[in-house]
């Protein structure tokens, strides 16, 4: 039958890209020509891999089918920061039904901190916090920010000055379920995980950590299976459409994909030349019109969603800290290059 239906819509002259096909139970499979991309070279893609990565598992999506797979694809573990952007993605709905303002304060939604915050960090807005320019640099409960490159606290103004910092969005989540009244993982299950059909999605598999002796904000850690990370980047490559169903509107998929923070701002300096972020996004800054809009989810490690629309392409990507191994940013880039490359037509 699904032969049938894609021979049809070729006769009709519809792209397959055009046709939006999405997964059913599971991912169906295509070969790389059919997109237009050289097999020899995607063979050299998973030699890299093997050669120079620590990956436990991809997935590379073009057209809503599997081009590339590599490693285990249901195996469940740490998304890392990639956290982040599923909460931006979970906070659409209740932005746009009123229970969550952006612009409340800190102050008006009464936290605080071991220790206090101080009167300028207080007037920080949720909106500064899921930019990362809360200018609030207390220390957060869990590691994996750029916490050594934080100013003096009370030396920046909200809003005016971008740090990747812990501290905001582990707060974040807070405020998520203060003004929602619900469990960031039960959200996160029912509007999200069972309308896209992620297939290794378990509550029971979800669990807050970290330091509350630094902060009385843990950090809303969330497992995935690799294969789930790319339903989740297809859902956002489709503008937050999975099937006939808006899961995320195209107003709020917008705004976590403007650049709120440019190039220019970002710091530490080392993001300067090639990143700008979003709503807990990070948006591509290239000069290559491939990556024209491309974005990413970014956990430690090597934990990656990457979304490339010029291409129709996901590629997920996973590095199991069961392990204790990295894959260094650095090399997933040259390897997402190498991907690039392998289109020939």
């Amino acid at each position: 039958m699904r032969k049938l239906f894609l021979s049809a819509i070729l006769l009709l002259g519809i792209s397959v890209t055009q046709a939006q096909i999405y997964p059913s139970k599971e991912w169906s499979k295509a070969e790389p020509a059919k997109y237009g991309y050289d097999s020899k070279k995607l063979k050299e893609v998973y030699a890299y891999i093997q050669k120079e990565l620590y990956t436990t598992g991809m997935m590379i999506i073009v057209g809503g089918e599997s081009i590339f797979e590599y490693g285990s694809l249901d195996r469940v573990s740490y998304i890392a920061s990639c956290r982040k952007s599923v909460l931006s993605m979970l906070y659409g709905k209740y932005v746009e039904s009123g229970k969550i303002n952006l612009d409340r304060t800190l102050e008006d939604l009464g936290i605080d901190d071991h220790g206090g915050l101080l009167p300028i960090e207080k007037k920080a807005t949720i909106r500064h916090l899921i930019q990362a320019r809360s200018g609030v640099y207390h220390d957060a409960s869990n590691p994996g920010d750029d916490a050594a490159s934080r100013p003096k606290r009370g030396s920046k103004e909200p809003g005016k000055y971008y740090l990747y910092n812990n501290w905001d969005f582990n707060v974040a989540g807070a405020i998520f379920e203060q003004l929602t009244g619900k469990n960031i993982y039960k959200a996160l299950q029912k509007d999200i995980a069972q309308p896209i059909g992620m297939q290794d999605f378990r509550l029971e598999n979800q669990v807050k950590s970290g330091n509350l002796n630094a902060s009385k904000f843990p950090a809303y850690h969330i497992y995935f299976s690799t294969r789930d990370m790319a339903r989740l980047g297809y859902l956002m490559l489709r503008g937050g459409k999975w099937g006939n169903k808006q899961v995320i509107s195209p107003e709020w998929h917008k705004e976590m994909l403007t650049v709120w923070t440019p190039a220019s701002e970002m710091n530490p300096d080392k993001y300067r030349n090639n990143v700008e972020y979003g709503y807990m996004w990070w948006l591509y800054y290239s000069n290559n019109p491939v990556f024209k809009g491309a974005y990413e989810a970014r956990g430690a490690m090597g934990q990656y969603i990457t979304v490339i629309p010029a291409l129709d392409m996901v590629i997920a990507h996973k590095t199991d800290r069961v392990y204790q191994r990295k894959t260094p940013r650095a090399k997933y880039a040259k390897m997402v290059e190498m991907i690039v490359s392998a289109k020939t037509k």
